[in-house]
């Protein structure tokens, strides 16, 4: 009788080998469609901001009819050429306040970060997570309207989420603001609207009140710039005697328009015109700057 099982068993070996080539030749297709695949991803959606809570509001916010017929209304009224003491103005109801105004859009909000209270006293650490805080949000215009370059601002609203806080003439606030890259931290020093970047514990000027902010010099440590702001502020804290007669944070008393509805819209003239949410708003008004020296 003949002798098979060399046969079958070199059978065996020879589908083995056929099988494992067949899986090999399969394997070899798929990693070729995702190579192939990757050279054309899908477009994916930005990831929202980790670190600006309820982003998605803010978004929703500056999208929103509301507020852009705020921004109308800010724009198609004239900017008062008086000074911080002529009165805050009404902003009168417009049915279309849109209409006729060049095609803009309100950009995407950005983190406005100023220096926190306890880092200007010395009782909070030379630490970017105790020296820096958010306290607004702050947008852009994509286009130049009637001649005029504004700001929309956005402040927390109490629950969560952002509301309209102010609409105001210019846009250095959004400007410096959008200049954060990974890895560093851009905050205003509110008081001489001085800007500066963050790196690491290294505090570097934005522009030249900044500048002057750092006597002049290119950069100094966080743990410097502290005793730097301290000296200047630390007597001006909310609860001084500087801040009793009205002028906390180096800015004068609020006018009267504090009583008005929210949902008044204000106008203040001069050189830091502002349209205002009377009462529900962070700034109600221009306020005139005082000295800190």
């Amino acid at each position: 009788m003949r002798d098979t099982s060399g046969t079958k068993k070199s059978g065996k070996h020879a589908a083995s080998r056929s099988s494992r080539l067949s899986i090999a030749i399969a394997l070899s297709a798929s990693t070729l469609l995702s190579v192939v695949g990757s050279a054309h991803p899908a477009p994916a959606k930005d990831p929202l901001p980790a670190d600006i809570p309820d982003y998605q509001a803010a978004l929703d916010a500056v999208k929103s009819a509301d507020v852009r017929n705020a921004v109308c209304r800010f724009l198609r009224t004239p900017v008062p050429a008086g000074g911080a003491d002529e009165p805050v103005v009404k902003i009168p109801e417009t049915a279309e306040p849109c209409q006729g105004l060049a095609v803009f859009t309100i950009k995407d909000p950005v983190a406005r970060n100023e220096i926190t209270p306890g880092f200007v006293a010395g009782t909070a650490r030379p630490l970017p997570t105790e020296a820096i805080k958010l306290t607004q949000l702050v947008s852009s215009l994509s286009a130049t309207v009637n001649g005029r370059n504004v700001t929309v601002m956005l402040a927390p609203s109490q629950g969560g989420g952002w509301h309209l806080a102010a609409v105001r003439e210019g846009d250095s606030d959004a400007t410096y603001a959008g200049k954060a890259t990974v890895g560093t931290l851009v905050f205003i020093e509110p008081q001489i609207h001085g800007w500066y970047r963050l790196k690491l514990n290294t505090v570097e000027p934005l522009n030249d009140q900044a500048r002057q902010g750092l006597d002049g010099q290119a950069s100094v440590s966080l743990s410097d710039y502290q005793k730097l702001v301290k000296a200047r502020y630390a007597d001006k804290l909310p609860g001084s005697a500087y801040d009793t007669t009205g002028y906390s944070s180096g800015y004068g008393p609020r006018r009267g328009a504090d009583d008005a509805s929210s949902s008044t819209l204000l106008l203040a003239g001069g050189s830091s015109a502002a349209l205002v949410l009377a009462g529900g708003a962070v700034v109600l008004h221009r306020r005139r700057r005082a000295s800190t020296h």
